[in-house]
C-alpha cells in the first residue's frame, strides 16, 4: 500500500497540486476537525466508488490511518484502483505535526 506523510500532503496542498483528498471518518468526527477532504464515510465508500478519481492521486485519511488503510485495501483488491495513498497517522498526525490548531479527539 502506498502512503503519504502529513508533511508531504501539506507540501502538495501548499503547491496546489491536483489531487483528491478523501476523509472516510464519520460526519460527527469531521465536525470536530477537518483538513477539507471530500467526505465519504467508510461505510458508504463501496456505494460511492464513482466519486473516487482514477486519473489523479487520491489521498485517503481517517483519524489514525487504520480505517483508511482498510478502505484502500478493499478498493485496490476489488476495484482495480492503483492511485490510492494512505495518510500515515491520519488526521491525528496532521494535527500534531502540521496544524496544531486542529482539535484532537
Amino acid at each position: 500500500m502506498k502512503t503519504i506523510t502529513v508533511q508531504e500532503l501539506k507540501a502538495k496542498q501548499d503547491a496546489k497540486e491536483d489531487f483528491q483528498l478523501i476523509d472516510v471518518r464519520e460526519p460527527y468526527e469531521i465536525d470536530i476537525c477537518t483538513i477539507n477532504g471530500d467526505s465519504i464515510p467508510m461505510g458508504e465508500v463501496m456505494n460511492r466508488i464513482e466519486e473516487i478519481s482514477k486519473d489523479k492521486p487520491v489521498y485517503i485519511h481517517c483519524r489514525s490511518g487504520k480505517r483508511s488503510a482498510a478502505v484502500i485495501d478493499s478498493l485496490e483488491r476489488g476495484h482495480g484502483f492503483d492511485n490510492l495513498h494512505n495518510l500515515t497517522g491520519g488526521i491525528l498526525a496532521y494535527a500534531s505535526e502540521v496544524d496544531t490548531s486542529l482539535e484532537k479527539y
